[in-house]
């Protein structure tokens, strides 16, 4: 009985925290940047007009996706590397998938040299990467937001 107090309690504190993230804490942080040359950049440098469309006309896509609450965007490049990593924070649970995969990848339904990008969704988030598969931004993001959104 004593163990069962403290573990329900840490249980709904992680529960809380897990579910109380806001696009600013999924967003890499300037110490976060690779190495590299890397330099923020305005605006979207998505591989494919498909992602930085559904960005820009998310509210279009709302029936089928359900209602952005937020947005925001990062992009970054250096020489050898360049993209954007797109948030976006939904009222209720993203409902996009299928949608989604067809607007990025067509009818592969995965992503492809031509189009790269990848994406996640996780409750009221969906963040989507139009970089390259091996860039290391891309990389340290996935795994930024795969430890906060579990």
């Amino acid at each position: 009985m004593k163990l069962t107090l403290p573990l329900s309690a840490l249980f709904l504190l992680f529960t809380i925290n897990s579910f109380s993230q806001t696009i600013a804490d999924l967003k890499l942080k300037p110490k976060e940047i690779p190495k590299g040359g890397y330099v923020a950049s305005d605006g979207n440098i998505c591989i494919t007009p498909q992602a930085c469309t559904f960005y820009n006309d998310i509210e279009t896509y709302a029936n089928i996706v359900g209602t952005v609450k937020s947005k925001a965007i990062q992009s970054f490049k250096n020489k050898a590397d360049r993209g954007s990593i797109m948030y976006f924070e939904f009222e209720h649970v993203f409902k996009g998938d299928r949608f989604l995969q067809g607007l990025l990848w067509g009818k592969d339904g995965q992503p492809t040299d031509e189009h790269p990008e990848e994406y996640i969704a996780k409750g009221k988030f969906l963040i989507i990467w139009s970089f390259k598969p091996d860039s290391p931004i891309r990389e340290k993001s996935e795994a930024k937001i795969e430890a906060l959104l579990p």
